[in-house]
């Protein structure tokens, strides 16, 4: 009896570790779909696959030997080449992505999400029940009468797997979502860029303008002093030098704000100081064809492969509904000494047994199997509309950094030489005393605006492009259509 026992106590302690053993598996960090998920929609969920349970694989992740903040820049690809003098566009990019609480909580996110797999295809706890009758001890009739039982439930084949399927679609689709929140990040801290740049090159320009006008009255105070002229060109002249001052103004405004935007960004005082951004824009960059950007947009996004993940986890879902018709079986080992009397001395033998579920209520499971059903149809509607919302936002991207590539060129090709050229002929025709100081004004302030539109004109193009770059995915193609290489 004693053996007996023993034996069950020991089962009792194999089981969880037979039950809990999973194989040990790494989500993979790699942001493109795979290439069976090219179009998922094409997939039958009539007859569910069977899936294998060491298909899929986990890897926890250690938060006592990885910070948070380490654990983000890894993800995040993230380098610091921070220069002494300026501030750079990739360098603002990889410290936001680094640093920014949103991109934290997303990789929680997916971190909690893997670690669903190795708690659905673990077997449940093992079972242990123990019976006593407290009147036989001490009996004089009658054995010790107790019952000692050990069981385990053992699902039907195939559902641990679907199990698994399920969680481990659910935590690719939470991966892809960091990349989308980094990709955004890339996005907005692109933007706060170049409205930081914008803010500092039209200081500088109306810094430039105010000199200019300074000039011109000088001459106009000389050309007073002469009599040539009379006081109104000097007054005038202190208008136009006014209103550069109340621009500066507003300019200096423009500026602590964008300083103030890239500081929260990375996670800083917003009054701090920031380093002046790069001096100059990099137009080296060219457009790939536009046919072909829809489509590498719908390759690259990791919203399109968050949608197909969620695809392939309502049909692991529907196929674990269609394993419910089969029943799970129960194990278990039992001795037993009830109703043994004393004078019966042969040894008790041990007992086993099995125990299955009857799954005789087929309304509920016809309606799991028909809900699990319009869960994929609903998942498959929204991979096809994320698509089309994809398509439509490289597109609309697409054509606005060409429409700001053509305002470019009219811009710096056409009205700045032309407004440029008024100015010095005004300028001739003042000093002759052909034309008035106001005429003058006029043809400086329109160089003025000219400047500041063309710069302004750099600047949004410059801002499309990220809303484009995010668009297509985080980058553009290397193949590049030679007929459409518009310099940006």
């Amino acid at each position: 009896m004693q053996r007996i026992i023993v034996l069950l106590i020991c089962s009792m302690l194999v089981a969880p570790s037979i039950g809990c053993r999973t194989p040990s598996i790494r989500l993979s960090k790699s942001v493109s779909p795979p290439a069976r998920l090219a179009n998922p929609a094409d997939s039958d969920d009539s007859e569910p696959r069977e899936l294998s349970e060491s298909s899929h694989s986990v890897t926890a992740i250690s938060f006592e030997e990885n910070t948070p903040a380490a654990i983000v820049s890894e993800i995040a690809g993230a380098t610091t080449p921070t220069s002494e003098s300026e501030l750079s566009l990739e360098s603002l990019v990889a410290e936001v992505q680094a640093v920014h609480p949103s991109v934290e909580a997303m990789y929680s996110a997916w971190q909690a999400a893997a670690q669903k797999y190795p708690q659905v295809i673990s077997l449940d706890d093992p079972m242990f029940g123990t019976t006593v009758a407290p009147a036989s001890f001490g009996s004089r009739d009658v054995e010790s009468a107790y019952a000692l039982e050990a069981s385990q439930k053992i699902p039907w084949h195939g559902k641990r797997a679907l199990r698994g399927a399920a969680a481990y679609a659910a935590s690719n689709s939470a991966e892809r979502d960091v990349e989308t929140t980094r990709q955004r990040l890339a996005e907005v801290a692109a933007l706060a860029f170049w409205d930081y740049y914008a803010a500092r090159q039209q200081l500088k320009l109306n810094e430039l303008n105010a000199v200019i006008l300074e000039s011109f009255r000088d001459n106009a105070e000389t050309r007073y002093q002469n009599g040539l002229v009379s006081q109104q060109d000097i007054l005038q002249a202190d208008v136009e030098l006014a209103n550069l001052e109340q621009r500066h103004i507003e300019l200096e405004r423009m500026e602590k704000v964008a300083a103030g935007r890239i500081n929260v960004l990375i996670r800083h005082n917003p009054t701090d100081p920031v380093l002046p951004p790069v001096g100059s824009i990099d137009r080296s960059a060219t457009l790939p064809d536009e046919q072909f950007l829809l489509s590498f947009a719908v390759q690259q996004r990791p919203e399109v492969s968050a949608a197909a993940s969620r695809i392939q986890e309502e049909q692991a879902r529907l196929a674990l509904a269609c394993k419910q018709y089969y029943p799970d079986m129960e194990v278990f080992g039992r001795y037993d000494t009830f109703w043994q009397p004393r004078e019966t001395q042969s040894d008790l033998r041990g007992q086993v047994g099995a125990r299955i579920n009857l799954p005789v209520y087929e309304q509920r499971l016809n309606a799991a199997v028909f809900e699990a059903r319009h869960q994929v149809s609903k998942a498959r509607a929204g991979y096809d509309q994320i698509v089309l919302e994809v398509q439509a936002e490289a597109q609309s991207a697409y054509e606005q950094v060409l429409e700001s590539q053509r305002t470019v060129a009219l811009y710096s090709t056409k009205l700045v030489p032309a407004a440029q050229q008024n100015v010095d002929v005004a300028r001739s025709s003042y000093d002759t005393g052909v034309i008035t100081f106001l005429a003058l004004a006029t043809a400086q302030r329109q160089l003025i605006d000219a400047r500041e539109r063309l710069l302004q004109a750099e600047v949004e193009l410059q801002r499309r492009t990220a809303t484009l770059l995010r668009s297509a995915g985080g980058s553009f193609p290397e193949s590049v259509d030679s007929t459409n290489e518009s310099a940006i």
